[in-house]
C-alpha cells in the first residue's frame, strides 16, 4: 500500500478492503483528478482494464459484471467523464448489475468556484444508482475512526451494490493536490506504523455481511399449490434474466409435474441447456397472436422479466380474469400490462422445489392441455427451417450461429432487430449456451462494449449485431488488441435501421427513408484494419463456414453480412401468414 501522502494512503485503505470482499477487476478511464485511485488500483493485483473512452468503459464494465455474476469497479476524473458513465448506468440499474462507481471530484472549495473540469457531480446518477456517497476529501493525519469509517464504507458499498437488489453503488471521492505518490510525511496518521499498514493489507476485512435466502413461507406455498391443482390448463411463463444455478431444472421438474408449458424467453435462461425438455416452448411469438379459445389458460405463473417478445405481451394484456402469479426475490415491478394479480415476494427456485414436494403427494391429473401447445411448436419450427433455405433470410442468422457455439459458449446479441431474430427464430437445444443482451434499458449504444466485457470472462464469446448498433460503439474495439479479448463480432448490414421496417411509417415515404432507416453507406472493412482485426464479408449462407475459421481463430474477427431489411420484413410476414393458417386450422 503505497503510503507517500494522504490521497495514496485512502485511496488505498479503500482498494484494498474491496480487494479483501472480492473485487477482482476494475475499468480505469485515465484522468488527473482520479491518479490517487488509479494508483492504488495498479498496486492491488486486481486485474485492470484501462479504456481511453468511458462510455465504452462503463458498458465494458457492465458486460463484465454480467457475465461473471460479481460487482466490477469502474474509475474515472471530474467532469464530464463521469457523465459519459451515466448510459451504462442506466443500463445495469434496470438490468440489476452490480457496478461500483468510483468517480473522483474537486474538493469542496473548488466546487461552484469557476475551477476547470469541475460539474456538480452530487447525486450525478439520481435514481439510477442503489446508493450515493459524498466521500471527503482526505484528512491529514486522520483519525483511526475515520480509518473504520473507510473500510465500513467499503463493505457496505460491496454489498449494496448486489444485495437486496443488484445494481450500481456510485461514491464520489475528492482529493486535494498532490494528486501524485509525492512524500508529504505530515499527511500520514501519527498513530499509524510499520505493523499497523502490514495489518491493514493482510487482515481480513474490517466488515461482512451474510445474506438471508428468502424462504418461501407456508401460505405461499400453500397457496401456489392449491392454485395449481385447481387449474389443469396452466402455463409458465419465463421473462428475461430468470435466476441462473439449479432453478432452470427445478422449474423444469415442476412443469413436468404440472403439465404446464413452459414459454421460454431466449434470455430466460431456460430455452438453451440440458434442462431443455418437452415442455420448453419457444416458438409461441409466431403463434399467439391467433391464439383462440383453446389456448386459453386457467392460471399463469410468471417469472423474470418483461418478455421481449411483444406478441406474448399482447396475450397476456388478453387475458381477462386470469389469475397471474408473479414470482420474485425483489420487490422490483415486472409487469407493464398490469395484468399480475399476485405478487410473490419469495426465492423462486426454493418456492419450486417446495411446491414440486407438494404436488408428488397430491398429483396434477393428466391432460391434453401440452400436446396443444407441443403441437404449435412443432408447426412453428418447421416453418422456420424451410426459411432458413432462403438465403435473404436475415432471421435465419441466429440460428446459424446457435448451431456452431460450443457447449457453456457465449452469446451476445444488440437491440433493435438481433435480439428479436434470437427471440423469434432460435429453436430450443439442449446445448447448454450463455445468452446476453442488453435489455434494462434496451438502448442501441454500448453493446459492442458490453459483449468484449463478457468475453473478458467468456474467451470466444459471439456478439451478434445490426449495422447501427455497431457504429455506435466502434471506440470500444479498442479493447481487443489492448486487453487480449478474443471474441466474433458478427455484424448484420441492412444499411441503416432496419427495425423501422416493421413499424406503420415505413409506408410514408419519403419521411421514412432520410428519418428512420437513415442510410449510411458504410462497411466495417477498414474498423477492421485500424484495430488490427480479422475481417471477412460473406453471404449468409456462408456464416457457418467463416464462423467455424473465426471460432478457431486466435484472432478476434469481424464477420459482416450484406442484408436488404424490406426484402426480410416480406420474407418475415409471409411466414407470419403461414403460421396464422395452421393455427386457424386447429382451432
Amino acid at each position: 500500500m503505497n503510503t507517500a501522502n494522504r490521497n495514496t494512503l485512502w485511496a488505498g485503505i479503500l482498494v484494498t478492503e474491496l480487494k479483501k470482499l472480492g473485487l477482482a477487476a476494475v475499468c480505469i478511464a485515465p484522468g488527473s483528478r482520479s491518479t490517487p485511485l488509479a494508483l492504488a488500483f495498479a498496486e492491488s493485483g486486481i486485474r485492470l482494464y484501462v479504456h481511453s473512452d468511458e462510455r465504452s468503459a462503463a458498458y465494458f464494465a457492465f458486460g463484465l459484471a454480467r457475465a461473471s455474476r460479481s460487482p466490477v469497479a469502474l474509475v474515472c476524473t471530474s467532469g464530464t467523464a463521469a457523465a459519459n458513465f451515466f448510459p451504462a448506468i442506466v443500463e445495469a440499474n434496470y438490468s440489476e448489475v452490480p457496478l461500483l462507481v468510483l468517480t473522483a471530484d474537486r474538493p469542496a472549495e473548488l466546487r461552484e468556484s469557476g475551477a476547470n473540469q469541475t460539474i456538480d457531480q452530487i447525486k450525478l446518477f439520481g435514481s439510477h444508482v442503489r446508493w450515493f456517497v459524498d466521500v471527503p476529501a482526505p484528512e491529514a493525519n486522520f483519525s483511526k475512526h475515520l480509518l473504520r469509517y473507510l473500510q465500513t464504507l467499503a463493505a457496505r458499498v460491496w454489498e449494496t451494490s448486489q444485495s437486496p437488489l443488484p445494481g450500481p453503488v456510485h461514491l464520489n471521492i475528492s482529493f486535494r493536490k498532490p494528486l501524485e505518490p509525492v512524500d508529504v510525511p505530515a499527511d500520514l496518521p501519527a498513530w499509524m506504523d510499520s505493523t499497523l499498514l502490514s495489518a491493514l493489507e493482510t487482515a481480513p476485512a474490517q466488515l461482512t455481511f451474510s445474506r438471508p435466502k428468502l424462504f418461501p413461507a407456508q401460505e405461499q406455498s400453500d397457496f401456489l399449490s392449491r392454485a395449481i391443482a385447481a387449474s389443469p390448463r396452466g402455463l409458465i411463463v419465463c421473462g428475461p434474466r430468470c435466476p441462473a444455478g439449479n432453478f432452470p431444472a427445478r422449474l423444469t421438474e415442476l412443469a413436468a409435474q404440472t403439465g404446464y408449458p413452459v414459454l421460454a424467453d431466449a434470455l430466460s435462461g431456460l430455452r438453451f441447456g440440458a434442462h431443455v425438455n418437452e415442455h420448453i416452448i419457444g416458438g409461441y411469438d409466431a403463434f399467439l397472436p391467433f391464439a383462440g379459445a383453446s389456448l386459453r389458460p386457467q392460471l399463469i405463473l410468471r417469472f423474470g422479466d418483461v418478455p421481449t417478445s411483444n406478441a406474448l405481451s399482447d396475450y397476456l394484456d388478453s387475458l381477462e380474469h386470469i389469475p397471474q402469479i408473479h414470482i420474485s426475490e425483489t420487490k422490483r415491478w415486472r409487469d407493464d400490462r398490469f395484468r399480475v394479480t399476485h405478487s410473490m415476494w419469495v426465492d423462486p427456485l426454493l418456492i419450486c422445489e417446495e411446491v414440486v414436494r407438494h404436488l408428488e403427494r397430491q398429483p396434477v391429473q393428466p391432460n391434453n392441455w401440452l400436446r396443444a401447445w407441443q403441437e404449435l411448436e412443432k408447426n412453428v419450427w418447421d416453418e422456420v427451417n424451410l426459411l432458413r433455405a432462403e438465403a435473404d433470410f436475415e432471421g435465419g442468422i441466429l440460428p446459424d450461429v446457435l448451431e456452431q457455439l460450443p457447449p457453456g459458449g457465449g452469446l451476445y446479441t444488440a437491440n433493435s432487430l438481433p435480439i428479436r431474430h434470437l427471440d423469434q427464430f432460435a429453436q430450443p437445444r439442449r446445448t447448454p449456451v450463455q445468452v446476453f443482451a442488453n435489455r434494462g434499458a434496451s438502448g442501441i449504444d454500448g453493446t459492442l462494449s458490453s459483449a468484449l466485457g463478457a468475453a473478458a470472462h467468456l474467451p470466444g464469446l459471439v456478439f451478434v449485431s445490426g449495422d447501427t448498433s455497431f457504429y455506435h460503439d466502434m471506440n470500444g474495439l479498442l479493447a481487443i488488441a489492448r486487453h487480449g479479448i478474443h471474441a466474433t463480432m458478427i455484424v448484420i448490414n441492412n444499411n441503416g435501421g432496419g427495425i423501422f421496417q416493421r413499424l406503420p411509417i415505413a409506408q410514408f415515404e419519403p419521411p421514412f427513408t432520410e428519418l428512420f432507416a437513415a442510410p449510411h453507406g458504410l462497411t466495417f472493412e477498414h474498423a477492421a484494419k485500424l484495430y488490427g482485426i480479422d475481417y471477412a464479408r460473406v453471404e449468409r449462407r456462408s456464416l457457418q463456414a467463416a464462423l467455424q475459421t473465426a471460432l478457431r481463430s486466435e484472432r478476434s474477427t469481424i464477420i459482416e453480412i450484406p442484408s436488404d431489411a424490406a426484402k426480410f420484413e416480406t420474407l418475415r410476414k409471409e411466414f407470419i401468414q403461414r403460421v396464422k393458417k395452421i393455427v386457424i386450422s386447429k382451432q
